[in-house]
């Protein structure tokens, strides 16, 4: 079935499934492949659920009498060849986002931003992906002004793929730092794999670029780009955005203002001087398409974390700052460091193993210990296999898993800290909390 042909079916049923367990009636199902399932073994259940289609790629599925059954070569290809037609279709302004760290939350604050004046999609959740990605687009309707769409990566090639879907029009690289070295090989391919995102918007008429100037790599790859620069460097020449952190005990309070504007002032609910980079970029992108500075102070003031993402959680025994979601040697370092600068006491730290790092990850995992060991932190607690295997002061505890932390907690009965809880999302150590 040609790509137009499946678009006028997807018009008449515009809902997308991709699990048999979640389908709405009249939705298409697209029988997607993993390393542990089979979609297509599902697709005979999901049309009895009430889907009008099932899209499969594997013959011995397709029961021959049944129109509804669309046999293609490659159901995750059709599914994304589908959202790039969609998406011409519409020509609804797309700003794509990726990054090492902070790509999730720019991308939560600028929607928050333009939805003050612009119906906004933008993706949900982590949904980044190749799959998430044209999930992403085919929720676009016409009454959309503009879409807002994630980009994540942990191979070379990753962002490649997703802006030959996506298309976007704007762009912004959050920072680059190492994450996924594991799959990427090193620091330069994780350069060379977000500045895939800059290599599409270089060859695109009327594109557009919001760099932060303070970002020394990413202006070097930045070359023959238009750009909106902002940044916290205090050289305002050049910027669009310049700002400040004025404190952050407990969450970020900053400042920003344009080249020839008053400070803005603002109190946010994030937790994280480093927040402030996510904040002008959504600052900058919202006065570039019109929203007024008291509206993005509004949208930046009222946006609260729901992601296990740099947000403060006060139970009845202590200050939780969770940032359980994920976790690398440049976000790592940049926690303990606001952390440690936080004026409150006393501090204990949770950290999990991060993932990912391949040959560089006993490395990483050793300078974590030592950036601990010159930390003024009450206590200090280290979970996982990694952790283990490197040298620490007598005074740093020790642990094989979560469920080892949970214990502790509760025959240590710890009360009356502030704790920072952070480490890849496989430690699970979000599970903590409820002890906590």
């Amino acid at each position: 079935m040609e790509i137009s042909s499946l678009y006028q079916l997807f018009l008449q049923y515009p809902r997308i499934c991709t699990d048999s367990r979640k389908c709405s009636k009249d939705s298409i199902f697209f029988a997607l492949k993993g390393e542990n399932f089979n979609g297509n073994a599902f697709a005979a259940k999901a049309l009895e659920a009430g889907c009008a289609y099932a899209i499969i790629d594997e013959e011995l599925y397709d029961t021959k009498n049944d129109n509804r059954l669309i046999l293609v070569n490659n159901v995750l290809k059709v599914l994304q060849d589908l959202a790039n037609y969609h998406r011409r279709q519409l020509g609804t302004k797309i700003i794509g986002i990726t990054g090492t760290n902070g790509k999730t939350t720019t991308k939560e604050l600028v929607a928050a931003v333009l939805q003050q004046k612009y119906n906004v999609l933008y993706t949900e959740g982590n949904l980044n992906n190749s799959i998430g990605v044209p999930l992403t687009l085919l929720r676009l309707k016409p009454e959309h002004d503009i879409a807002i769409v994630e980009m994540g990566a942990s191979h070379p090639g990753d962002i490649k793929e997703l802006v030959e879907i996506a298309e976007p029009d704007y762009g912004i690289i959050t920072n680059v730092g190492m994450a996924h070295l594991q799959g990427f090989g090193s620091l330069e391919g994780v350069i060379k794999t977000k500045g895939e995102l800059y290599e599409h918007l270089r060859a695109k008429k009327g594109s557009l670029v919001f760099i932060n100037k303070d970002n020394e790599l990413l202006t070097n790859i930045a070359g023959g780009l238009d750009c909106i620069y902002y940044g916290c460097s205090g050289k305002e020449e050049g910027l669009s955005v310049s700002g400040k952190v004025i404190d952050c005990t407990p969450y970020l309070h900053f400042q920003w203002k344009t080249a020839d504007g008053a400070w803005q002032d603002v109190q946010t609910n994030l937790i994280g001087s480093y927040n402030i980079d996510n904040m002008l970029a959504a600052a900058t992108i919202g006065l570039h398409s019109g929203v007024k500075p008291e509206q993005i102070n509004i949208a930046l003031s009222e946006y609260i974390p729901q992601n296990n993402r740099s947000q403060l959680k006060h139970t009845e025994y202590n200050h939780l700052i969770i940032d359980a979601y994920n976790a690398n040697p440049t976000s790592m370092t940049a926690a303990l460091k606001n952390f440690s600068g936080m004026n409150v006491s006393p501090k204990m730290v949770i950290l999990g193993d991060m993932k990912e790092l391949g040959e560089c990850s006993l490395g990483e995992h050793e300078r974590i210990a030592n950036i601990l060991s010159h930390s003024a932190f009450d206590k200090v607690w280290l979970v996982g296999n990694e952790f283990s295997k490197i040298p620490t002061p007598p005074t740093f505890v020790k642990f094989n898993d979560v469920e080892q932390v949970n214990t502790a907690i509760q025959k240590e009965n710890i009360k009356g800290f502030y704790i920072l809880i952070k480490g890849s999302n496989s430690m699970r150590l979000i599970q903590t909390v409820e002890y906590l």
